[in-house]
């Protein structure tokens, strides 16, 4: 079984900050919701509620998007020159940095994210994120075409207008970053609303926002639940654009909303059941420290055995307690919803008879923990092989050939993401050409940047959070065609 922490040292090294953010934020100011209602955020560390925030409804959306709305017809943020966006955004950027110690507990305490972690990466990523888009919004162009006849004509590149950020709550920072930057530096106005479980960074982010400069209205956040505040952003007939990030259900949802409104345009990253291959040239040791965050790992014969050997040995020592500890590898799941989700998984996996390696139950503490759980010799048709279970539960896979493993790789409905893990160049080659995902990552599973777009093939969903593939989806292009009279040359 896994290493546990009971050691409390939230309670002795770091201090816990004060929630200072609990209400909605529209048109540059906290109130409370149309209704009154507030709902709890709870602790996953302790089960404790952690504080009440306000519940947006369809009221409090139609009240954000008016005033992003305003900012976007009558407001300056799009109408500023790029330099000057730039300039706001960077000042953002450096306020998120002067706080992240105060974010990453809050993550830590809200989602129970681990705090050395959110404090090294996390957040300073999602600062590093404002600043990568901060430098495209003064390079934001269009092209002059060569017509055909007697015309000249040139493209311009507009922002879309409102857009609905809809965010999940694994990757709070990270994700709030990846929709509201790009968005920002196209110059458009927006409403967000985070995950439930994961919200109070949100509101952070919005308060640091308005100190950076970013005008009223520009970006509003509506707390609440995805069936009402998800729902009517989804719906709104003066949202002009939504991006999801979430589970392919509530994908197909927001996708049928927006087509039986305004016909506004989505993108959606969905679920995944990325797989992993690891072939047997690759060393054994580096290849199980690559692919600890795979769910579907697929081994080469000549070294599974000791792979699943030395697999379920590492696992001994990886560390499950409170997210404060600098010891700690694995915090809890995020609420008692995905906790007992991921555990009814792990009870299919053990029905099905799938070879349980290690974990397979609760830790004996208070708060949402789950023992890292890795299941070999499991079969492509199990539950626990086809759907995303999306918390510390592995599943190991043999096969003989690398045409084989193509096949049972891309034999799902996710397209999501893939690693190969292999010394030969050829092999590499092959298989990243083969595979049916958005992002393939070759002996680096897991390796994001804010350069590198990701998205999904199939029912992952489609277009790109990161890189400039994300500025597109906020931008529409105009073509603006005049006559020209006597020219020398078309």
């Amino acid at each position: 079984m896994a290493a546990q922490s009971n050691r409390n040292p939230a309670e002795h090294f770091i201090k816990i900050p004060n929630i200072k953010f609990t209400k909605l934020f529209i048109n540059g100011q906290f109130v409370d919701s149309v209704s009154g209602k507030t709902f709890e955020t709870i602790d996953p560390r302790t089960e404790e509620v952690i504080t009440r925030i306000a519940e947006g409804g369809k009221e409090d959306v139609d009240l954000a998007v008016k005033a992003a709305r305003d900012a976007f017809d009558n407001g300056p943020w799009p109408r500023l020159p790029g330099c000057e966006r730039r300039r706001i955004m960077l000042k953002f950027a450096d306020l998120i940095e002067e706080n992240t110690e105060e974010l990453a507990a809050v993550d830590a305490i809200d989602g129970g994210k681990l705090f050395h972690f959110a404090k090294t990466r996390d957040i300073p990523s999602a600062a590093d994120t404002f600043r990568y888009y901060a430098g495209a919004a003064d390079k934001i162009h269009g092209e002059t075409l060569k017509m055909s006849r007697e015309l000249q004509a040139y493209t311009l590149r507009e922002p879309i207008g409102v857009v609905g950020h809809i965010t999940p709550w694994n990757f709070p920072a990270q994700m709030f970053s990846a929709k509201v930057g790009p968005s920002l530096a196209a110059g458009c106005t927006m409403v967000v609303k985070p995950a439930e479980q994961t919200c109070l960074s949100a509101l952070f982010y919005a308060h640091l926002s308005k100190l950076a400069g970013i005008p009223d209205g520009v970006i509003n956040v509506i707390t609440g639940y995805g069936h009402t505040a998800g729902a009517a952003i989804s719906s709104h007939m003066d949202i002009d654009k939504v991006s999801f990030t979430g589970s392919t259900a509530v994908g197909r949802l927001i996708m049928q909303a927006a087509a039986t409104s305004n016909l506004k345009p989505v993108s959606l990253e969905l679920g995944g059941k990325s797989p992993v291959l690891i072939f047997e040239d690759a060393d054994v040791d580096k290849a199980g420290e690559i692919c600890v965050a795979g769910s579907r790992v697929f081994v080469q014969e000549g070294i599974y055995e000791e792979f699943v050997k030395k697999l379920a040995e590492g696992v001994k020592s990886w560390v499950v307690g409170d997210p404060f500890d600098p010891a700690v590898r694995q915090g809890p799941q995020v609420d008692k919803k995905q906790y007992e989700r991921v555990l009814s998984y792990i009870e299919h996996g053990k029905r099905e008879g799938a070879t349980l390696l290690a974990g397979g139950k609760p830790c004996d503490r208070k708060g949402y923990y789950i023992e890292p759980t890795i299941f070999a010799d499991v079969r492509d048709d199990m539950i626990i092989a086809k759907e995303e279970i999306f918390g510390p539960v592995m599943s190991v896979f043999r096969f003989k050939t690398m045409e084989e493993a193509i096949k049972r790789a891309n034999a799902t409905e996710y397209g999501l993401a893939a690693g190969i893990v292999t010394n030969d160049l050829n092999i590499a080659n092959t298989v990243s050409r083969s595979i049916r995902a958005g992002i393939v990552w070759i002996n680096c599973y897991f390796a994001f940047d804010r350069d590198c777009p990701y998205g999904g093939y199939k029912m992952s969903g489609f277009g790109r959070d990161f890189g400039m593939d994300a500025l597109d989806k906020y931008l529409q292009v105009k073509a603006v065609a005049t006559p020209i009279y006597n020219s020398p040359w078309l």
